[in-house]
């Protein structure tokens, strides 16, 4: 932080990641009255190739590298990150020192019918850029036409309109914050479409030495999805998964326990490995480390060399 009373939030340009860096600077700013707040924002690769498919030129990690390099420059002194584009391991010399509290973590099958995947015309083309939505879909619906769909949330929602598709899949959370989530989005359950890890939660990434800063906004933290979402994190990088990977899982609190589930598919849906265990929620690592042996134990390692 420059001083006291001054912080800037390092942000990609997106409708949504501005959305979010905002809330993020309203909440501050409930903590701290007088505390002076500027958006840094930064176009990242991610947003710059819109045109390939994100498996293929460095996964999601193109959208947080360089609002790192806009806090290790100076330019910012926090990154505000959706956690399911975070990768499994950030910088040594960085922190996640924030999860606020997650919003609905589904994701939504959105078309102008209002389709849900039973009615979903036989053969019918669905948008999305996520293995792990693909496999989980074909799993169900072996027929649908699977297409890459990249670009923000607005610009995929205008693109299903448009007919290029017949239905697109994206995450709730987003549709929910840019108030696009209508009558029309078909809510899927976890038992159809397994989340990505972090799912709805928003992060707050530092340098791990800035303890000033970790007082500020350690104060924004939610403690059960914090341990949700680290719980999910740490299964995830136990089998090496990443945005190239059909990987997905859920946290769930209850009470003093954390229920962890968690599947991997093969690209094509074939096999759909679900696995699903239990522990004391004060320990979310421990919880994700055995639902990832559990995995390994049954086969994930070798239906992810696939992908």
């Amino acid at each position: 932080m420059n001083d006291q009373f001054q912080i800037r939030i390092a942000t990609r340009t997106s409708e949504l990641a501005i959305w979010q860096s905002n809330l993020v600077a309203s909440l501050l700013r409930d903590h701290q009255p007088k505390l002076q707040v500027e958006l840094v924002k930064v176009v990242t690769e991610g947003d710059r190739k819109l045109d390939t498919p994100l498996s293929k030129i460095g996964g999601k990690s193109l959208f947080i590298k360089e609002l790192e390099v806009a806090i290790l420059e100076g330019r910012a002194d926090i990154a505000v990150h959706s956690m399911k584009d975070v990768p499994n391991q950030v910088p040594d010399q960085f922190s996640i020192m924030a999860i606020l509290e997650r919003e609905d973590c589904r994701d939504v099958l959105l078309s102008q019918e209002g389709y849900n995947l039973e009615n979903l015309p036989a053969g019918a083309v669905v948008g999305t850029s996520s293995l792990r939505r693909k496999s989980q879909l074909l799993s169900l619906r072996p027929d649908l036409s699977i297409r890459d769909l990249r670009g923000n949330v607005p610009t995929r929602v205008e693109k299903q309109r448009n007919g290029d598709f017949d239905a697109i899949v994206l995450a709730s959370a987003g549709l929910k914050r840019l108030g696009l989530h209508n009558s029309k989005a078909h809510d899927l359950s976890v038992s159809e479409v397994m989340p990505a890890v972090g799912q709805g939660a928003i992060g707050i990434e530092a340098l791990k030495e800035d303890q000033n800063l970790r007082n500020l906004v350690s104060s924004l933290n939610n403690d059960l999805a914090a341990h949700e979402v680290f719980a999910e994190r740490t299964f995830s990088r136990y089998l090496n998964g990443s945005c190239q990977s059909a990987i997905g899982a859920l946290a769930k609190s209850q009470g003093e326990n954390l229920m962890l589930e968690g599947i991997v598919g093969s690209p094509d849906g074939r096999v759909i490995i679900r696995k699903k265990t239990c522990g004391p929620r004060r320990d979310p690592e421990e919880v994700g480390n055995e639902l990832g042996r559990l995995m390994r134990e049954a086969g994930a390692d070798e239906l992810l060399k696939l992908s």
